[in-house]
Formats: C-alpha cells, structure tokens, sequence
C-alpha cells in the first residue's frame, strides 16, 4: 500500500494534526461537570449507552474492520470503576473505539476544552461521556470531584496521555506521567488499550484496526507518591510500545523534520 500522504513534525509531545479547528472555550468553576437534573442524566445515558451504540459498532467494523484482543482481562472488572490509556491516533473513531471495548460499563472520556466548544454540540459531546480539563485552577476542584465520583459508581474513565491527534501512527508517543495521578490517588486498577494498524485482505493492501487490551496495571504503593505515578507510566508505556509493533502497513508516514538544513 502506497502511503496516503507523508506528515513531517518537530515536536512528538506538542505538534497536532488533527484537521478540526476550534476555538476552545474556557473550563472555569462555573462549568457543570455534574448535573443533578434528572432529565439530563437519563438523556445522556440514553445518548451514551443505547441510541449511539449501534452507530459506534457499525463504524468500527465497517470502516476499521476492528478487532479486540484481550478483552477477558476487563471480565473480573465489571462492577469495578478504573482508567484506561489509550494511543490517540482518530479523531473520531478514538471516542468509541474503547466504549465498545468496555460496554455495557459507562466510559467517560477526558478531553482538551475544544471538544465542548462547540455552541449545543457541546452539551451533546458531554452527554456522551467528555470530562474536559479545565482551564484554570479553581475549576479543577469540580474536575477532580467529577472523575472521583464517575470511578466510585464503577464507570471507566479513558485518558490519552499523547494529548495531541495523529492520524494512523503506528508508533507510541512519548508521554507524561501527570495523568497517571489520578489512579494512584484513587487507588484504583489501570488497563491500556493499544490500537494498531495491520494488512488483510487478498493482496494484503486493505488496512484494519486490532486493539489490544493489557492490564491490570496496579500502583507500587511501596514507592512514594510521585515514583509510583512514574512507575505506573512507565509500565503502561512499556506495554503500549511493545504492543505497537504488531502494526504492519503505515497508512500515513511519519517523519521527522532536521532542523539543521
């Protein structure tokens, strides 16, 4: 397969290619992370968990041919709330890959303030499980209380420590260890998802997602706080690179500018 275009980045923590633009509203101590609204809720779990289910599962299978490896690992879980990471490669197809994994658990999705910025469609994405990160320290308060109350009512919560969109990479990006805090507080377990992009077909030039699904990955919690969120990250990563290399056909080509020329 011939690639569908060559991307050249300088920065793998910070550059972004995901071709949405959108002013991002700010997250202050004013936004709603939990509503209390009974029609609300049973709005948004109807959105979340039954219209958009089908819609989710055609998707992948028609578009991605996806297939999940591993997912008797998440069976034991079922009534426990924990973290998944996953590598953020589909601007679409990300927000449900691991909801499909997951169901019929709640998934709630961390996001940068872009995806709910959007007049109305915000509200919808939010129905849909988005927990954006805020945008200054007063509203991180709400944040932290909504993320705890989401894992102590059994739901999973999805996080992609890359951050930033890069559309079929076959490779894990660096990533922080910042957002591993949140399971080492909340003593909670970790899985990761790692979704690769292999051949099938005849000639073996039709291109497929397989996601694997590893873990628990549980806090050492011999070490001190800020060892195990390091320690944590870097398993999870470790496992997430090691997984990556079953991906076998680069769709778009990745290469890295020289600055010196």
């Amino acid at each position: 397969m011939k690639y569908k275009e060559v991307i050249y980045y300088e920065d793998e923590l910070n550059d972004e290619f995901s071709k949405t633009k959108i002013i991002p509203r700010q997250i202050n101590e004013n936004y709603k992370y939990i509503h209390k609204n009974i029609l609300w809720n049973c709005l948004a779990y109807l959105i979340q968990n039954i219209l958009s289910v089908p819609i989710k599962v055609i998707y992948a299978k028609t578009k991605f041919k996806i297939k999940y490896i591993g997912k008797e690992k998440l069976k034991p879980y079922k009534k426990i709330g924990y973290f998944i990471y996953g590598n953020h490669t589909q601007s679409f197809a990300d927000t449900f890959i691991i909801s499909n994994i997951v169901y019929p658990k709640r998934n709630y999705i961390i996001v940068n303030p872009e995806n709910v910025s959007m007049k109305f469609v915000g509200n919808f994405i939010q129905m849909f499980g988005a927990i954006p990160i805020p945008s200054n320290i007063k509203a991180m308060k709400n944040f932290i209380s909504a993320i705890e109350k989401r894992i102590k009512k059994g739901y999973s919560i999805t996080i992609f420590p890359e951050a930033h969109i890069w559309p079929y990479y076959t490779k894990i990006r660096p990533f922080k260890s910042v957002s591993f805090k949140y399971p080492v507080e909340l003593d909670t377990p970790v899985f990761c998802v790692t979704n690769t992009y292999q051949s099938y077909g005849k000639n073996n030039n039709k291109i497929q997602i397989v996601s694997y699904i590893d873990g628990p990955f549980i806090a050492d919690k011999a070490l001190p706080i800020k060892e195990q969120k390091e320690d944590l990250r870097n398993r999870v990563y470790k496992c997430m690179a090691e997984r990556s290399k079953n991906s076998n056909i680069e769709y778009i080509k990745y290469v890295k500018k020289d600055n010196n020329i």
